[in-house]
């Protein structure tokens, strides 16, 4: 039976807060609100099923590149095979938004979800012959891909009806911490499942996951969501974005961070298989490369947290920059490294580095932009965090088979150097005051 909850009237401006946390995965706000957004039945249902599953996706996603690299040997086909997993965030978000004001969310969300599940499914199928097909593995990611990139903003979108304003934040704070832990959990799971049955049953379990977040959403009633027909449309709206972003010193200069360490610096992330094994030994479908995944996880949480809490009081515009010359230092170890015993600490340092940079830009992003252009802004920082990564780790497989993956990392490493010297974000005299809440 659906949980009769009375549920606040959420605002257009909380909506826009969590599609911006959710789709980033990297605001921390202040923990104490955290204990009143659990409060409520109808959150605390979702939430639980949405982390449940997030573990799932993980499991595949750390499985999905191992099984790329040890079917071709090849770097190239591994960062094919990212890009087309996330590659969708970059092309097809702003079209998951426009669904997300057009139809209802909960019955959008339990259509992706379950779409979600049935290609988990045909992986587990793909896989279970003795020769997989590459070119069948790039399709059905893909899809998978195009299906991420209309759950990401509905889901945001959904938030604010699950708890109110009042309790937004702790909502968002709880979210940001179930998306990393999620990625500390499910390859650690995964290496475990796959070692010890086979990489079909990881996608199995992956797909019984997002059965939980289908139920939560079946067995919850939600008031219907305002459409917003107001501004312009199509891709008049994309060209205002852009306009917003060229008028503030700090929103443009946090674009240009974001999109350029994104597509450089992270081509890790995408070919850490082909890293592991080439120069640690490391042989991605071995339990040994899920624990290093899940200590970058494990790093990258702990970095999300550190910005709302020890560091809280600090300065934010300060702690981007030695941020990243704290990445490029541990990155450039990390890539000379031969070492599988210290890659555990060192990976991890580089995930904390990675996401207290992150989670500071962003904040700082965000506080310079008003209610009006929020959304077409955020939608360039969601474009260039989450969906350049596979872009360049897509280059950076051709690359590494022209030279090596070391030198490929080390360039990352430097271009992240580089950037703590062009992170100047003071506003200038001349600049506007950021508007206020």
């Amino acid at each position: 039976m659906p949980l009769d909850v009375p549920l606040p009237n959420p605002s257009p401006e909380s909506a826009e807060d969590a599609v911006d946390a959710l789709i980033d995965g990297d605001r921390v706000l202040r923990p104490g609100p955290a204990r009143a957004a659990l409060r409520h039945p109808v959150f605390r249902r979702v939430f639980i099923g949405a982390f449940l599953s997030n573990i799932g996706n993980w499991m595949q996603n750390v499985v999905l590149g191992a099984i790329a690299y040890d079917l071709t040997g090849s770097a190239k086909f591994v960062g094919l095979l990212a890009f087309a997993q996330l590659g969708p965030l970059l092309f097809f978000s702003l079209i998951g938004g426009v669904l997300a004001d057009i139809f209802d969310r909960r019955r959008l969300l339990i259509l992706v979800t379950a779409l979600q599940s049935l290609l988990s499914l045909v992986l587990a199928w793909e896989v279970l012959v003795d020769d997989p097909s590459p070119a069948n593995l790039v399709i059905t990611v893909f899809l998978i891909g195009l299906c991420n990139a209309v759950f990401g903003p509905t889901y945001g979108a959904l938030l604010p009806a699950l708890v109110g304003r009042a309790d937004l934040p702790g909502a968002i704070s709880l979210n940001s911490a179930q998306m990393n832990g999620s990625r500390v959990i499910g390859p650690a799971i995964g290496a475990v499942v796959l070692s010890s049955f086979g990489a079909s049953w990881v996608f199995i379990i992956n797909a019984a996951s997002y059965l939980l977040v289908i139920w939560a959403l079946i067995t919850v009633t939600l008031p219907a969501p305002a459409i917003d027909t107001s501004g312009p449309r199509g891709l008049s709206r994309i060209a205002e974005g852009f306009r917003a972003a060229r008028r503030d010193r700090v929103v443009s200069r946090s674009l240009v961070i974001i999109f350029t360490f994104s597509l450089i610096s992270l081509v890790f992330i995408p070919q850490l298989p082909t890293l592991a094994d080439r120069n640690l030994g490391m042989a991605p479908q071995s339990p040994e490369y899920g624990y290093l995944y899940a200590c970058f996880g494990f790093g990258a949480l702990l970095g999300a947290i550190s910005i709302g809490t020890v560091l809280a009081s600090h300065n934010l515009e300060r702690i981007v920059r030695m941020s990243l010359v704290a990445f490029a230092v541990f990155l450039s170890i990390f890539a000379l490294l031969r070492s599988p015993v210290l890659a555990y600490p060192l990976i991890m340092l580089v995930g904390l580095a990675y996401f207290a940079m992150v989670t500071s830009l962003s904040t700082v992003f965000q506080q310079r932009l008003d209610d009006v252009s929020r959304g077409r802004v955020m939608a360039l920082w969601i474009m260039g965090f989450g969906g350049t990564v596979p872009i360049g780790g897509l280059l950076a497989g051709v690359a590494i088979e022209a030279f090596s993956v070391t030198a490929v990392v080390l360039v990352g490493a430097g271009v992240a150097l580089g950037l703590a010297a062009y992170a100047d974000l003071s506003p200038g005299p001349e600049a506007p005051p950021p508007p206020q809440a």
